[in-house]
């Protein structure tokens, strides 16, 4: 008897997904619940599981493009392999005699789904970087690869790894060569694209800039970083100060958190902030939800969780889904002045960027200061540009008197 495993329904806008990768090859046996693929949306990333025990039978091939409701594989019952039936001998062999039995253990144990077969994340690593599973020892449940596992195997792979590149370096193309390669974009890629160019053509997007002086928020930092770590377990980062920075202003200046819905606007008095955060597959912007309500700990917490999820491609539609204001931190890859896109259906966007030493006037005196110029692209059709250039200054100052915002001045 044989059991059609399709793809499920992952959200309301999603008619079609794509086979990133078969974490189970053809003709193992896998156990009811057990991660069998990936199956990559253009808003996440999904694991599929077998519905039940017995033989994988691939039907579709990583890199196909799946409508919601396709056959993804079947499962052949009458090939279950009864591994977990063998774990209670093997396990009564051992207590007899552990110096004799230790080996036949490991070789029954071995009948388990779990030995030698890495989770998601670890699976990932591994494929990444070209590292074959079976040589990794797994020290999770039932000798299972983590993630740790996979990063060690990596690290000790490293070296090994350093003749084949000085091969492919001499098989390099020579200067002046005119190769081309076609890749096929991704569901991922294919939406961004989509969407930007929505934004450009749909709306009155301008962009207003300023700059501000950090130092305070590092001298703050600096002071209090090792009290605050010890305190609440994380960091104390530059967006907690953002976001509370913004959550301030847009009691001055709501436009800015609201959006446009037909012929009416849409005014918030909450305030979810998206994140836009660099994932291996593109970028994605989880969001924080009622910022305006959560201490500088909180965020930092939160940003560091949805970044984590992020980059092992954990993230959910739910979310991703929403987000009334978007902060994004072009400062990390070096960026010195940007003007970021709007991420409809919201109305404003705020660029930050690297921190440079600069020369100031401060008080009549020329001082050296660490600056950051700030941009915010906005929808002119819902904020004007009075609106758009004070929030931006009441923005920097509050960045510029930390102070504050913990005490909402």
């Amino acid at each position: 008897m044989s059991l059609e495993i399709k793809v499920p329904p992952v959200g309301e806008s999603i008619t079609e997904v794509v086979l990133s990768r078969w974490v189970k090859n053809d003709g193992d046996a896998v156990e009811m619940d057990e991660v069998i693929a990936e199956l990559e949306s253009d808003k996440a990333t999904f694991e599929l599981t077998a519905e039940q025990a017995g033989t994988l039978k691939t039907v579709a091939a990583e890199g196909d493009t799946l409508a919601i409701g396709a056959v993804v594989c079947t499962i052949e019952t009458s090939g279950a392999a009864p591994a977990k039936a063998a774990a209670p001998a093997a396990e009564e062999k051992a207590v007899v005699n552990n110096a004799q039995s230790a080996a036949p253990v490991a070789e029954r144990n071995g009948e388990s789904y779990a030995t030698g077969t890495p989770s998601p994340a670890a699976g990932k690593i591994l494929a990444e970087k070209g590292v074959d599973a079976s040589a990794v020892k797994g020290s999770g449940v039932d000798g299972r690869i983590t993630k740790e596992d996979a990063i060690k195997a990596e690290k000790a792979a490293a070296p090994a790894a350093k003749a084949p590149e000085k091969a492919a370096a001499v098989a390099a193309p020579v200067a002046g060569s005119r190769n081309e390669r076609k890749e096929k974009m991704s569901p991922l890629r294919k939406t961004v694209a989509k969407r930007l160019v929505a934004v450009k053509n749909e709306t009155a997007m301008l962009t207003t800039f300023n700059e501000v002086n950090m130092k305070p928020i590092m001298d703050l930092r600096g002071k209090y970083k090792d009290q605050f770590k010890e305190k609440y377990g994380v960091g104390l980062g530059f967006m907690s100060f953002f976001s509370k920075a913004v959550c301030e202003a847009m009691k001055d200046f709501p436009a800015v958190n609201a959006r446009i819905d037909g012929e009416s606007v849409v005014y918030n008095d909450f305030v979810d902030i998206s994140i836009a955060v660099s994932a291996p597959k593109g970028l994605v912007v989880p969001i924080i939800r009622n910022a305006e309500s959560m201490s500088l700990a909180q965020i930092e917490k939160s940003v560091i969780e949805l970044a984590t999820k992020a980059r092992d491609s954990k993230l959910t539609i739910e979310e991703m889904t929403g987000g009334t204001f978007t902060i994004t931190n072009g400062g990390v890859f070096g960026s010195m002045m940007s003007t970021p896109i709007i991420n409809a259906p919201q109305s404003a966007i705020l660029g930050m960027h690297n921190i440079i030493e600069r020369p100031i006037a401060e008080k009549g005196e020329v001082v050296v200061r660490p600056m950051m110029y700030l941009a915010l692209s906005y929808d002119h059709r819902i904020i004007d540009g009075r609106e758009s250039v004070g929030f931006l200054v009441r923005v920097k100052q509050l960045l510029e008197d930390p102070a504050r915002l913990l005490l909402g001045v």
